[in-house]
């Protein structure tokens, strides 16, 4: 899909650097608005206002595909072997076992690409434009480039357009810049260099919202060519990675087919160059062989595994969309983190005052009144302190937002509005202000709003006997205006070492990741115009008011539990660099002294090999436009990093589809971002990434465990395929193709399910994420399942076949027992049964890596103990009906036979037991 150029070339144009008279000639319109013909013409030539849809792989395709692979096209040919070999219900069983597998797959691979139309979704699909002079609303996919466009109060801006004229506007557009407070639209010029695109406060996007005032703009952008559009073909560009466990089922997929086939193939050529055994024969045999070690229900059972962690997941606030990132995330590397609402409350709190000289600490949390002022261990009232009533009314009064009590059932407090006023408001509550009162007795005005420029907002207030302006913004920018200072209930002169106090307190609580607020007053006139260059001067200073957006309480403990699992956290967030750098420090993000600040300015001017050098290092990324955290992610991801990126905005799309990991925000992500992620936290929290990375180390374990659990079974398999080949024939086989089937796709999938629902081993956090080289079939693996439980279970296999014919009159013979006829038919249920109960004593082996199972519990997995039982019945199925006798070859058992199997089941949990006792020996741990 590709992006089409900017619809005017916005960028080249620099329409925010003209005056709003101008801006309609360089787009080539007029103030009346566009004729019907003009807008027409244009609409052919850019297009409808409306995004692209991503290219999507056809279901057909991403179907077949799952029959196709290469342990599938295995299974094909052996069903065709089995069918020409005259055993149609192998062939049958085969073949449905390539059917079951294939309808798993395909369901946990298809995920519909939905983030392109979730965008859709955000455009409004109506618009209110002048055309011809006359105001008419039409259809938002006709707006084009040129068209002057109204916006009000409660609308959604329907395009990307150049403001000019406004009046009280106020923005929301969180949806592109991540930040969560509306932002003030101006139709000034704007000269100043530095701004990102979506900072520019005279322009306004596709996708956001009004929340105040209303305006007036051209249309500069349109469809693809807008801010959403540029997102929308970042994120609809990007091809699916497949996640590491998808990567290393295909693996194994590989190595176990080539080593049955090979396995296969080396007995039939050895049965038939040597003349052991019939043609015929020999092609059963060695399809038996390949039956015996590809392991059919391997596939299923991880799926199913999968699927049991995202339950888990669920019950501790994390959805998952895709079964293969439960594992993606027990590897991850990297976590790339935004900061609010994710590691912060998303609720700015004012936590110190400082006026004439003092500093007071202010108490409580978020948006509840809760809390006091304190001056050392002395509570602070307003009506006991005429400066502190003075900086609290000034700071309250000069407000536009509100705070919100809760209503049952809830019981958090909210605001609306900037969540920094909202701050103020809270703060004035806990200083005892009766805000209602007060503003019957102060009515405002005139209000004088926020502008980047000025960086402060005035409100204009009636109180007797004449007007008060009350000041708030930048403490660098409100103190150049003062030139008195409150004290005592009235105005002294700022005198120079006073104000080098206020800036020194001022940085002083900067470092400390504090947002500062100075806010101040001045007696008006009554004479005086009420403009910003009448009001805005000889101001007395007040006070500064000191706010944060704290931590969540529970932040700190998982960033420690990050870097004990060896993961590092990286944020990556749209804010400013030094209160990212403070919020970081607190929770444990950056531990040193150091920890380098960098800017997506700087990340425009960096190298590839710059920016890997600054990712070397401690680093916080800050004021980030989506292009750079893409940059971001994928660098580390070509640095072998398996990245994890967190994000709630549109903004965050490209990068939480490019990362192996994307994690959404539940409460406050927007669609697009729940779209284009893997994961989403219900509660918005990173702590509840660190318990799903937890849960997907222990998902990852446990495919290890039922693997091997697995693998072992397909050594009792093998073996009598082999002793009847080595014997030329004379040995018969323990078991047929049918019973090994019985076990790999029947008795040993609840067991092995179970195996996939073990809770981790303790410390499963202590360890570094498992390295990408690392396979999951592993020589330690391999050695376990093929040269140690393996052996074991053939040995008790081959024991059980043998002492069933010794005990009927074949004592001491190993040829010439029968290989057929009803005695054959209960030597090998003997045998069928023997595997089933020596796979119990497996599965209690396979339960742990190094703990013994007393210290695990007999007990604690009760879906074992489900899995036990699943085969035992379906054991005494196939060994009593008679309708499953004649597809399995079995025959039923009398009570005695059935002690010759019994006494076999604990044998490889005994002797696991012992090697496990032996390794932690070894190691000490004992």
């Amino acid at each position: 899909m590709k992006a089409t150029p900017r619809s005017v070339g916005a960028s080249e144009l620099q329409v925010h650097r003209l005056l709003a008279d101008d801006v309609y000639g360089a787009l080539d319109t007029r103030p009346t608005g566009l004729t019907e013909t003009e807008a027409q013409a244009r609409l052919e030539r850019y297009g409808p206002n409306r995004l692209q849809e991503a290219e999507r792989k056809p279901l057909t395709r991403a179907l077949l595909a799952n029959f196709t692979h290469l342990m599938a096209l295995l299974l094909w040919l052996g069903g065709a072997l089995a069918l020409a070999a005259r055993l149609p219900q192998l062939a049958l069983a085969i073949w449905l076992v390539v059917v079951i597998n294939g309808v798993f797959s395909f369901w946990q691979e298809y995920r519909a690409e939905r983030a392109t139309e979730a965008l859709r979704k955000l455009l409004p699909r109506r618009a209110r434009v002048l055309r011809e002079g006359t105001v008419r609303e039409i259809a938002a996919e006709t707006l084009v480039p040129g068209d002057v466009m109204l916006i009000a109060a409660g609308e959604n801006v329907s395009a990307d357009a150049r403001l000019v004229e406004e009046t009280e506007l106020w923005v929301d557009q969180s949806t592109l810049s991540g930040e969560s407070h509306a932002v003030r639209k101006t139709a000034e010029q704007v000269t100043r260099a530095g701004l990102a695109h979506t900072e520019l406060p005279n322009l306004i996007f596709a996708g956001t919202s009004v929340t105040t005032g209303t305006g007036k703009a051209v249309v500069i952008a349109t469809g693809m060519a807008t801010e959403f559009g540029h997102i929308a073909h970042l994120t609809g560009s990007m091809g699916e990675d497949l996640s590491p466990l998808q990567r290393e089922i295909a693996h194994v997929t590989q190595v176990v087919s080539a080593l049955a086939v090979g396995v296969g193939v080396i007995f039939f050529l050895l049965a038939t160059l040597l003349g052991t055994m019939p043609l015929a024969q020999a092609l059963i045999f060695s399809l038996g062989m390949i039956v015996a070690f590809v392991p059919e229900g391997l596939l299923p059972t991880v799926t199913l595994a999968l699927a049991m962690g995202v339950q888990r997941m669920a019950a501790r606030h994390a959805l998952v969309k895709r079964l293969s990132a439960v594992e993606t995330l027990g590897c991850t590397t990297v976590i790339c983190t935004d900061k609010t609402g994710t590691l912060t409350q998303n609720e700015m709190t004012v936590r110190a005052l400082w006026l004439g000289g003092r500093t007071l600490r202010v108490t409580g949390e978020g948006y509840a009144p809760g809390g006091t002022i304190m001056e050392g261990a002395r509570v602070m009232r307003a009506q006991d302190d005429e400066e502190l009533r003075a900086l609290l009314l000034a700071a309250a009064l000069c407000t536009d937002a509100r705070v919100v009590p809760p209503e049952a059932p809830a019981t958090h407090w909210t605001a609306l509005g900037d969540p920094t006023e909202a701050a103020l408001l809270v703060v004035a509550a806990k200083g005892g202000v009766d805000l209602e009162r007060e503003t019957a007795r102060y009515p405002r005005l005139r209000t004088l709003p926020f502008e980047s420029r000025r960086k402060r907002m005035s409100t204009v207030h009636e109180l007797a006997g004449g007007r008060r302006v009350y000041v708030k913004g930048a403490p660098k920018e409100v103190l150049e205006l003062c030139t008195h200072v409150w004290h005592a209930g009235r105005p002294h002169a700022l005198s120079a070492p006073l104000r080098a106090r206020i800036e020194a307190a001022t940085d002083r609580f900067a470092a400390e990741g504090l947002r500062v607020l100075a806010v101040a007053q001045r007696d008006l006139p009554g004479d005086l115009e009420l403009s910003v260059e009448g009001v805005e001067r000889e101001l007395t200073f007040l006070g500064l008011v000191a706010m944060m957006d704290p931590p969540r309480p529970e932040v700190a403990a998982a960033v420690a539990t990050c870097h004990r699992a060896g993961i590092r956290v990286i944020m990556i967030t749209g804010d400013y660099g030094l209160t990212a750098q403070s919020i970081a420090r607190r929770i444990g993000i950056l531990r040193g002294p150091g920890g380098r600040i960098v800017t997506g300015s700087e990340v425009d001017t960096m190298s590839e090999e710059a920016l890997a050098a600054a990712l070397e290092g401690d680093v916080i990324f800050a004021r980030m436009a989506p292009e750079h955290k893409l940059r971001v992610v994928e660098a580390l991801k070509r640095r072998g990093h398996v990245v994890a990126v967190t994000g709630d905005g549109v903004n965050d799309a490209p990068a939480l589809k490019r990362a192996d990991i994307g994690v959404a925000m539940g409460e406050s992500g927007s669609d697009v971002a729940k779209e284009a992620a893997d994961l989403i936290l219900l509660d918005d929290n990173f702590a509840t990434i660190v318990n799903a990375v937890e849960e997907g180390r222990a998902v990852y374990a446990n495919i290890k465990r039922f693997t091997s659990y697995i693998f072992t079974s397909n050594v009792p398999e093998a073996v009598p395929f082999v002793l009847f080949a080595l014997s030329g024939g004379r040995i018969p086989l323990a078991l047929n193709i049918m019973q090994i089937l019985a076990v790999d796709l029947g008795t040993d999938m609840v067991p092995a399910l179970a195996l996939g629902a073990e809770r981790p081993e303790p410390g499963v956090m202590d360890r570094p994420p498992r390295r990408r080289e690392e396979h999951l079939i592993s020589p330690a693996l391999l050695a376990r399942a093929y040269l140690w439980l393996g052996p074991l279970q053939s040995v008790a296999v081959m024991a059980a076949f043998y002492s069933f014919y010794w005990r009927s009159g074949y004592a001491g013979s190993w040829f010439g027992v029968p290989d057929s006829g009803p005695l054959y038919r209960l030597a090998t249920t003997v045998a069928l049964a023997t595997v089933v109960m020596t796979q119990v004593g497996n599965l209690f082996a396979h339960r742990t890596e190094r703990l013994s199972i007393l210290q695990r519990g007999f007990f604690s997995n009760r879906l074992a103990w489900a899995g036990v039982a699943s085969e035992l019945v379906l054991l005494a199925f196939i060994v009593y009906l008679p309708p499953l006798q004649r597809v399995f070859g079995t025959a039923a058992l009398s009570p005695r036979d059935w002690l010759g199997v019994i006494v076999w089941a604990p044998v490889l949990l005994i002797a696991d037991e012992l090697r496990k006792l032996l390794a932690r020996r070894k190691k000490g741990a004992v």
